[in-house]
């Protein structure tokens, strides 16, 4: 009874070893991991009919098991949903050739699906090159956060350009409005950030404090606000935001770390969203070794701040 309306997938010997959450985010590629996760944690998917923990390593011969029912529904009611936003998404790419792709991501959508979030950039790109084998995300931006995104169309490119990531050789700046006048003699923001991860093991959660450091330019002084060029110079989650934050001159309409009487005042003048650009990318090309440099300019909205405020 348990079989049926089921797909059964039979484990090779090419898969040995590799994990089962791997396994099936190479497979389902349209799918957005959250959804393979939540029926992992369901125990939807199985594997010899048992349920198992996404860190499971495949056998020889397992057999996992799909619910049809649920992937397929899944499967064609977010095609509905990313056949609207291709047209929208195309439009937005800066860079193109057979190595990679950058894309100018807009405020509001996240790079990938997540939990709440049924899709983002990454799933767009694939349901509008489902010819292309192989499309990750290079690095990331936070949802809130505009500007450039890089994505690889070959393991060998997203290797490299990961190895130049962790060697700081890859360059970005931001755009960012910040409350109040920045100190002039603040140039360079050195400050350890709290980083949390949970051991399924120990069912604990486990702290580390991670080196940040962040570099800060004055593009220009405004009345209430400063706008800043921001140099991360390491890639720790929401450093530009939370070394804003620290110093007491938040981002402007920052929901998680903002100060609320400084949002209100932009929100008068037709500020919309978090002003948070990704404005300039550097990198040497995986494959020309070039020096690549893209420029991303700033939305509509974000201008007609920069104009109307004092």
């Amino acid at each position: 009874m348990f079989l049926r309306n089921r797909t059964l997938i039979s484990v090779s010997t090419e898969d040995l070893n590799r994990r089962v959450d791997n396994f099936l985010f190479k497979r389902y590629k349209k799918i957005p991991r959250h959804f393979i996760y939540k029926n992992l944690r369901k125990g939807k998917i199985r594997i010899n009919n048992l349920k198992i923990s996404h860190k499971y390593k495949l056998s020889y011969r397992d057999i996992i098991s799909l619910p049809n029912e649920s992937f397929g529904s899944y499967k064609d009611e977010r095609r509905k949903i990313l056949i609207k936003k291709n047209s929208a998404t195309i439009k937005r790419i800066i860079y193109e050739d057979n190595h990679l792709l950058a894309i100018n991501k807009p405020s509001g959508v996240p790079v990938h699906g997540g939990s709440k979030i049924h899709y983002g950039i990454i799933e767009f790109l694939r349901s509008t090159y489902p010819k292309n084998q192989f499309l990750e995300l290079a690095h990331r931006l936070d949802k809130d956060t505009s500007g450039i995104l890089l994505i690889a169309k070959k393991m060998s490119v997203l290797r490299n350009l990961h190895e130049q990531i962790r060697n700081k050789i890859v360059k970005k700046k931001y755009f960012a409005l910040v409350k109040g006048s920045w100190p002039k003699n603040i140039k360079t923001v050195k400050l350890p950030i709290l980083k949390k991860t949970f051991n399924f093991k120990t069912f604990k959660f486990k702290e580390l404090f991670q080196h940040a450091e962040t570099k800060f330019k004055i593009e220009k002084n405004f009345s209430i606000a400063t706008l800043m060029s921001v140099e991360p110079v390491t890639g720790r989650t929401h450093q530009i935001r939370l070394h804003s934050k620290f110093l007491s001159h938040p981002i402007a309409l920052d929901k998680s770390y903002g100060d609320q009487k400084f949002n209100k005042e932009l929100k008068k003048i037709g500020l919309k969203r978090l002003f948070l650009h990704s404005y300039y990318l550097r990198f040497f090309h995986p494959n020309t070794k070039k020096n690549l440099a893209l420029v991303s300019p700033l939305d509509d909205n974000l201008i007609e701040c920069l104009l109307r405020i004092k």
